[in-house]
């Protein structure tokens, strides 16, 4: 499954732990994509990944906090509030 589907499904440890590792496989795929075909991938990154390196991918996480219109971030941390941190490192610039 992709990360996308897993994200839905995070309602306890086990759903969260199977998230981030479609999440990292996720990942390696898109940096050897990224690496064969850098030209394609150089204003966006394969698989969607807007943040390539670690700092890019923290600053995209800590955005989660961010209040928005169509997304308010939870005040007591649960298993889903982690998943969707870490996936927002994944897509937010």
């Amino acid at each position: 499954m992709s990360p996308e589907e897993l994200l839905e499904k995070v309602v306890d440890r086990e759903s969260f732990i199977a998230f981030v590792e479609s999440l990292a496989r996720e990942r390696e795929t898109a940096e050897q994509l990224e690496q064969d075909e850098p030209v394609r991938y150089q204003l966006g990154g394969a698989h969607g990944w807007q943040n390539g390196s670690i700092p890019s991918f923290l600053h995209g996480c800590m955005n989660y906090f961010d209040p928005k219109p169509f997304h308010q971030p939870e005040s007591s941390p649960n298993w889903k509030m982690f998943a969707e941190f870490l996936y927002y490192g994944k897509i937010w610039e």
